[in-house]
């Protein structure tokens, strides 16, 4: 009976384990195509023209307009393509946007500036939480709960199509 009731323990535990996983399986449809639309402070997970997700964000800290250079605190503006994907993020988990491209490269040379880049879509801060909306350097930010959602679904290749 004891050796039982060890053995129901124990897989209780694993089981209440697994569902705290950040990692999470999604065999839904394909998200083809990322949406933000920054003035509205949306992002959508689309299979074609259909809504899997909708999430509220968070952007660069300074809004208003395209990214152009390192330290501007705008989050880029145009089409753009998931990259890179970080399971160790400082922001819980990302993935990573294609930016700079060629036209951003070109446009911050001929001003003398660095584009920047190593923007992501991520979750929150692992240290200190952000005290306003709009907190980020340039990324985009949704919950941590989210994002998990987000981490599962969006595979790399996937467009993202940033508008103002």
């Amino acid at each position: 009976m004891t050796l039982i009731r060890i053995a129901l323990a124990l897989s209780a535990v694993l089981a209440l384990s697994a569902c705290s996983s950040k990692f999470k399986t999604y065999n839904g449809p394909e998200v083809t195509r990322v949406v933000v639309m920054k003035s509205d402070r949306k992002m959508y997970l689309l299979h074609h023209d259909k809504v899997l997700q909708s999430h509220e964000i968070d952007l660069g800290f300074a809004p208003a307009g395209h990214k152009q250079f390192e330290g501007d605190g705008r989050t880029p503006e145009g089409r753009y393509l998931i990259d890179r994907r970080n399971p160790d993020s400082s922001f819980h988990l990302s993935i990573g946007i294609n930016y700079p491209n060629e036209r951003d490269v070109e446009v911050a040379r001929a001003a003398g500036q660095s584009p920047g880049g190593d923007i992501f879509i991520h979750g929150q801060p692992n240290k200190l939480k952000p005290g306003r909306p709009d907190w980020t350097a340039g990324c985009i930010s949704v919950s941590n709960e989210e994002i998990e959602w987000v981490y599962a679904m969006v595979k790399d290749g996937t467009p993202v199509d940033i508008y103002p």
